[in-house]
């Protein structure tokens, strides 16, 4: 019974066409009449000992299996269909680029176990906790370029995000090139929402595209950005090569926060300065929830449909009218 009782019909009108068979089951009765005459005799013991022809019970079947038949089909034709399950999922259609800094000023080890894979590990488990978005990745350094376009698939991107390592591009920090570049990945969304998660540790002092002349493509693209200034507050040990091998020596940590700041501000999002680890994975976190916090939440039912067994049951029944008929009956009128 449960199963029935969570059948609907998507096209409850076609059972208007069982009519057919029970008007079919009349006129069959009267012509049975017709050919069969009634006769009234006062004792059928004498009958009684001849028994029934087998062919002729099968005979009568073939307008019972026709009328099953066509009744499964009428079924088959409603659409019948089962209720899996309902359950409430996010409906954001929210794109999200995240544009990372992977200049070798982020191998600085003030973050553990240094500022870039500190940002990989935390960002792969942003992905993770987001299932229904779309997501891309955008690097910069001294210029900038797409490593992964928006896309569902997230194994793919964060095994993209795992590989990164700084030196793929000329050292520097692009800031402005790297948002654009993410800009023009959300240019051709239609998601509801449209996120750039920018991470960087440092001053824009590469590219040929103005931090402030991104922002402004991005707030006429309808883009949010979040800024992420990623370092702590005095100095930090830096990589240097030095005779073949690399070397750290603290340096100042200079973060053009009111550069950040601004792009966040101009475009609906916010600024974070992430000092340590657990600084960076609370930003992620406070993202992933004001971006929660915007979208709608439908109650979504997923049917499945159930017409199959009935379209099976048809065709065995209408194979199994026509092999009585055209085999076993064959020499009957």
């Amino acid at each position: 019974m449960t199963f029935w009782n969570n059948i609907t019909f998507a096209n409850p009108k076609a059972f208007l066409l069982l009519a057919v068979p029970v008007v079919f089951w009349i006129w069959y009765a009267w012509r049975y009449k017709k050919i069969y005459p009634e006769f009234r005799l006062s004792s059928a013991e004498a009958f009684l000992t001849l028994g029934s022809s087998l062919r002729g019970r099968l005979k009568l079947l073939l307008p019972l299996l026709r009328s099953l038949a066509f009744a499964m089909i009428v079924v088959a034709f409603a659409r019948p269909q089962s209720t899996l399950k309902e359950e409430n999922i996010s409906t954001e259609g929210i794109d999200i680029i995240l544009a990372l800094d992977i200049s070798g000023s982020m191998k600085a080890r003030d973050l553990q176990p240094d500022r870039l894979e500190a940002a990989k590990k935390l960002a792969t488990d942003f992905i993770s906790g987001r299932p229904n978005d779309r997501m891309g990745l955008v690097v910069f350094a001294g210029e900038s370029f797409t490593q992964c376009p928006l896309t569902t698939d997230h194994n793919m991107l964060k095994k993209l995000i795992t590989e990164l390592k700084e030196g793929l591009v000329e050292d520097g920090t692009a800031i402005g090139m790297g948002l654009a570049n993410a800009v023009n990945r959300l240019r051709e969304s239609e998601a509801k929402s449209k996120v750039i998660i920018l991470i960087t540790d440092g001053e824009n002092n590469a590219g040929f595209i103005d931090p402030l002349t991104a922002t402004e493509l991005a707030q006429q693209f309808g883009v949010r950005v979040y800024t992420i200034g990623v370092g702590t507050i005095g100095t930090a040990p830096f990589p240097f090569q030095y005779g073949g091998r690399t070397i750290y020596q603290n340096v100042e940590v200079r973060i053009d926060e009111k550069l950040l700041r601004e792009i966040a501000v101009r475009t609906g999002g916010k600024y974070f300065r992430a000092t340590d680890n657990q600084s960076l994975r609370k930003i992620f976190q406070e993202i992933d929830q004001l971006e929660r916090s915007i979208i709608q939440v439908a109650s979504i039912q997923r049917v499945s449909e159930e017409f199959y067994p009935f379209a099976l049951a048809a065709l065995i029944l209408l194979l199994l009218e026509l092999t009585l008929r055209y085999v076993f009956l064959r020499s009957l009128p």
